[in-house]
């Protein structure tokens, strides 16, 4: 429990204030310098994947759709896996949230096959309509997807996105 005898709203059922808990980054948080300044504590521990996830463009944003992910089976979504202090994760739920999105429990698998139950964030208002992926922000998906060396075709499949 937290300060207040409260639970931080998005931390796993087992989290215990002030211990370190997982985040999953998929969107433009996963491009380090990002992530850094807003959650100067988060410490990189490994790559995974969210299997049977599809990763969207569900939210409008002027240039275009900003992502969300939701279960589907035959889909995966790749990110990176970050460990966190409670105030870094409420100052990670706190610019999502300004994206559109909330936290969400989910199991992340790595790539030894092990399961990770992780934070992460989808829209919070559904997806009903997709839009075209604002480039700007996937250009940070893709090159935070090089520096943590996701799956090359992962990658490439985001790099799509910025072509024509």
């Amino acid at each position: 429990m937290g300060p207040g005898g409260r639970y931080h709203p998005s931390a796993p059922k087992h989290f215990e204030w002030g211990c370190p808990l997982l985040y999953f980054a998929y969107d433009a948080n996963i491009e380090p310098g990002r992530l850094a300044g807003i959650a100067p504590g988060a410490e990189f521990q490994f790559i995974a994947h969210l299997p049977e996830w599809k990763m969207e463009y569900p939210i409008p944003n002027g240039a275009g759709g900003l992502p969300s992910v939701r279960p589907l089976s035959g889909n995966t979504v790749w990110g990176a896996v970050f460990s966190l202090r409670a105030a870094d994760l409420t100052a990670i739920d706190q610019a999502e949230a300004g994206e559109g999105r909330v936290p969400e429990t989910a199991q992340a698998m790595d790539r030894e096959g092990h399961r990770h139950e992780v934070v992460t964030h989808v829209s919070r208002s559904g997806h009903a309509k997709e839009f075209i992926p604002e480039r700007s922000y996937v250009r940070l998906m893709v090159d935070g997807g090089r520096h943590w060396k996701l799956p090359a075709g992962w990658v490439a499949a985001l790099e799509e996105h910025l072509e024509g």
